[in-house]
């Protein structure tokens, strides 16, 4: 089987372009809606928040913005300090998930190759 060199192929249509973003945007939306799950269920069993007070207080981590609620114990001081670096990692990985196509077709339109020098 050949294959065509990659300089020599075009680019996406702007169609299958967007296709290619909606898809990697769900799975982005799905590995956020996961993080905001785990982060929900620890405050709540580890730091004893109720549901709608852990919710909140993933969300606020998650989307960089800090804690709500004062936690008591040290236990949840802890998992908070992980789940804050968790979310870092979540946010950047979210947005190379993303923006992955966007740089793809950035790359193919300047011709950059792993054989070029």
């Amino acid at each position: 089987m050949t294959t065509t060199p990659s300089r020599r192929r075009t680019s996406l249509p702007p169609e299958r372009l967007r296709g290619q973003l909606a898809r990697h945007a769900l799975v982005g939306l799905g590995v956020i809606a996961f993080a905001l799950a785990l982060g929900t269920a620890g405050y709540h069993w580890i730091a004893r928040l109720a549901w709608i007070d852990a919710l909140l207080n993933a969300a606020m981590i998650l989307s960089g913005m800090g804690p709500v609620d004062p936690l008591p114990t040290p236990g949840a001081k802890l998992f908070a300090s992980v789940y804050a670096l968790f979310s870092g990692v979540v946010l950047l990985g979210v947005a190379g998930i993303v923006f992955a196509p966007v740089l793809h077709r950035l790359l193919h339109h300047f011709h950059v190759d792993e054989t070029d020098d």
